[in-house]
């Protein structure tokens, strides 16, 4: 099932009817970004935008909206497009149970068709426009980073792929804004502690495969493109970059190389993120670019962020909520049953769970706030029983409504660590945590009146195999 290269997917989402291509003129500002905005306000199965007369461009090819619809997403992970999305959720966890699937390395690339050492000029080679009209900039907003530990630079899974805005600063310089909790900021640290600048590749218009796989919460010596072959389930294509040991996507359709410079930061900001606000303007590091790859007519993919549901909260739902769901089963092997954390990138997570005794739902709560994940994110934990989908949201708000007591079930943690972005932080990057136990009381803990639960009528469960698939 695996996908040539960005292309090839675009192609597939051609054929299945989840690409609508604008053929009529359109303005970089605002039209691009006020178009992924009303697409993404018609509901969940909207396709990609494919933009090629674009003003002011002779040649810019701008896809949007990419992986922005369940449909899509099914799709990127080689299943019927109508696939739901809680099938979806368990056999992306199957696959990443898979996990390492070792890479396939080429000699060359498509995006080697071109290549530019001398006057780089990122205002040539890309079509850039603002997302959102408060952007202090130009940004790269859906841009793949390649970096390496310094450390222990022979253990493959340290060399980071992460998903990183960068705003353009110049001609061949960007800011990058590493985010404490992420794994870049790490490598920027090791660099700067020895006085060197620190060598970064970066991927723009990618399979979806590897943009998954980079915006995965992994474990820190978990391979990302090893992860990406699990997911497509076989071996992932790379190609050594010609500057620094880092492996790159074989299938990107421009490729910037260069380095963070040492000690070196200018302001980076605003910009309207994921949590539906602006960002704000802060002294980030900066990357240096000294070589460029892309193929002919490059199509440069554009990702539009803003108050959810945006393309982002598809791409990140799923691939946030497997990692949690795994690290949880690690602790509590017998009793976890399925995580959402689809809301807002993890601020919010809910949880479904057996209960062994009074109490063991919030000790669930407890280990969810200290994942990887969970440290810089989950912000508020809903913990729900095992008869309860956490994909459906009215059965959790049926919990919520008749199992929590305010008195008993609300948990605050005062002083956590939390992301800067998220604007509720005081100070940025500090906040209370809460774990709301809406699970159903059990010895010792004997409050309430549940002893005459509701019953479904016998044969429910064949009837809604039979029914879901007479619907698709």
């Amino acid at each position: 099932m695996a996908y040539k290269d960005f292309r090839d997917f675009l192609h597939t989402l051609e054929k299945e009817g989840q690409l609508l291509t604008i053929s009529d003129e359109v303005k970089p500002e605002p039209d691009i970004a006020a178009a992924n905005r009303a697409l993404n306000n018609l509901g969940d199965k909207t396709p990609a935008l494919f933009f090629n007369n674009i003003y002011g461009y002779t040649d810019a090819r701008i896809a949007m909206n990419v992986m922005g619809s369940w449909p899509n997403h099914a799709l990127m992970m080689g299943m019927p497009k109508n696939t739901p999305l809680k099938e979806q959720f368990f056999e992306f966890a199957r696959r990443y149970e898979q996990f390492p699937v070792p890479v396939q390395r080429e000699e060359t690339a498509p995006f080697h068709e071109v290549e530019i050492t001398e006057d780089i000029n990122l205002f040539d080679i890309l079509p850039l426009f603002r997302l959102n009209q408060g952007d202090g900039g130009f940004y790269l907003d859906k841009a793949i980073l390649i970096s390496r530990d310094l450390d222990d630079p022979d253990t493959y899974g340290k060399q980071n792929v992460g998903l990183y805005r960068m705003q353009v600063k110049g001609k061949n310089r960007l800011g990058i804004q590493p985010v404490p909790q992420h794994d870049i900021a790490i490598h920027i640290r090791q660099a700067e502690e020895r006085g060197e600048n620190l060598k970064v590749a970066i991927a723009l218009g990618c399979e979806p495969v590897i943009t998954t796989a980079a915006s995965t919460p992994l474990l820190y010596d978990q391979s990302e493109y090893e992860m990406a072959g699990a997911i497509q389930g076989e071996p992932y294509r790379v190609v050594k970059a010609k500057d620094a040991d880092l492996d790159l996507p074989w299938g990107a359709e421009v490729i910037l190389e260069g380095e963070v410079l040492a000690g070196v930061r200018e302001y980076e900001g605003p910009f309207g993120e994921f949590t539906g606000h602006y960002s704000g303007g802060r002294a980030m590091p900066v990357i240096q670019i000294n070589r460029v790859y892309h193929r002919k007519q490059p199509i440069f993919e554009h990702l539009y962020i803003g108050m959810p549901w945006t393309e982002t909260d598809y791409m990140i739902g799923v691939n946030t909520s497997v990692p949690l769901f795994q690290q949880l089963k690690d602790a509590f092997p017998n009793e976890i049953v399925a995580v959402n954390a689809m809301y807002t990138h993890g601020l919010v997570a809910i949880i479904s769970t057996k209960t062994r005794y009074g109490g063991f739902a919030k000790a669930v709560g407890m280990r969810a706030l200290t994942t990887p994940h969970g440290l810089g994110y989950c912000k508020l934990v809903i913990v729900v029983d095992e008869d309860v989908d956490p994909f459906n949201l009215p059965q959790v708000m049926w919990a919520l409504s008749t199992k929590l007591h305010p008195k008993h079930d609300a948990v605050i943690v005062p002083g956590l660590s939390v992301l800067p972005l998220d604007p509720g932080s005081d100070p940025a990057g500090m906040t209370h945590k809460m774990i709301l136990d809406a699970t159903t009381p059990v010895a010792p803990d004997i409050r309430g009146h549940y002893s005459q639960p509701l019953d479904s009528p016998l044969g429910v469960a064949d009837w809604e195999k039979k029914l879901s698939q007479m619907l698709r």
